[in-house]
C-alpha cells in the first residue's frame, strides 16, 4: 500500500499493491498500521457501505455535520466513476477546493476523504459498484449537501448535464456558500 497526498490537505490517494497470476489476484485494501505510518492518522472504520448505479448517476455532494462528520475510504469494485472530494474546513489552506479522481476496478487506487469534506461521484461506465468505509456512523439529522453544479466550485463532471441522473433530494441541494452558513468543519 502506497499513499500520496492530493492537493487537498489530509486527502490521500491509496495505491494498492496488487499481486496477480493465472489464479486471480490478491491485494490488501487497508492496513491501519501502514496508513498511520504514512499519514500520521489513526483511523478506525466502523461502517461499510456499497452502492450499484448505472451510467450517469451522480450521487452527491454529501457530508455529515459536526460530531457526526465521517472520514471515508472509497473504491470501485466494478466499472468506473469520477470521484469528487471538496474541502469544507474553513481553517484549511485548501478550503473550497476539490479534487476529481477517476477510480475504477482496474486502477487499484482508493481515495481517502477526511472528515470535514463533501463527497460525491458520477458513474462513467455502463454500471459501477462503489464501496466505502466510514469512521463514524451515518446519522440522518446531520446530513448535508451541496448542489453538484455550484458555480463557485466549478466541478467538471465529465458528462453532459442532460445525461446526469440525480435523486430528487440531490437536485435541490443548496449552493456552496449557502451550505457553509452556520456549519462547523
Amino acid at each position: 500500500m502506497r499513499i500520496e497526498e492530493t492537493i487537498l490537505e489530509g486527502c490521500f490517494l491509496v495505491h494498492d499493491t496488487f499481486f496477480g497470476d493465472e489464479r486471480g489476484y490478491f491485494f490488501e485494501s487497508f492496513n491501519r498500521n501502514t496508513f498511520l505510518a504514512q499519514t500520521g492518522m489513526a483511523i478506525d472504520f466502523v461502517q461499510d457501505n456499497q452502492s450499484r448505479s448505472q451510467k450517469g448517476v451522480l450521487r452527491g455532494l454529501h457530508f455529515q455535520k459536526d460530531e457526526f462528520a465521517q472520514a471515508k475510504l472509497v473504491r470501485v469494485l466494478q466499472g468506473k466513476v469520477l470521484d469528487i472530494a471538496v474541502d469544507l474546513r474553513r481553517a484549511s489552506a485548501s478550503f473550497g477546493k476539490h479534487v476529481a479522481i477517476e477510480l475504477s476496478e482496474d486502477s487499484h487506487t482508493q481515495l481517502f476523504v477526511p472528515r470535514g469534506f463533501a463527497h460525491g461521484f458520477v458513474v462513467l461506465s455502463e454500471e459501477a459498484v462503489f464501496f466505502y468505509k466510514c469512521d463514524n456512523y451515518y446519522y440522518k439529522p446531520a446530513e448535508g449537501g451541496i448542489i453538484f453544479n455550484d458555480a463557485e466550485l466549478a466541478i467538471d463532471w465529465q458528462l453532459p448535464v442532460e445525461e446526469l441522473i440525480l435523486s430528487e433530494k440531490d437536485k435541490i441541494l443548496p449552493g456552496f456558500k449557502e451550505a457553509m452558513n452556520n456549519q462547523n468543519f
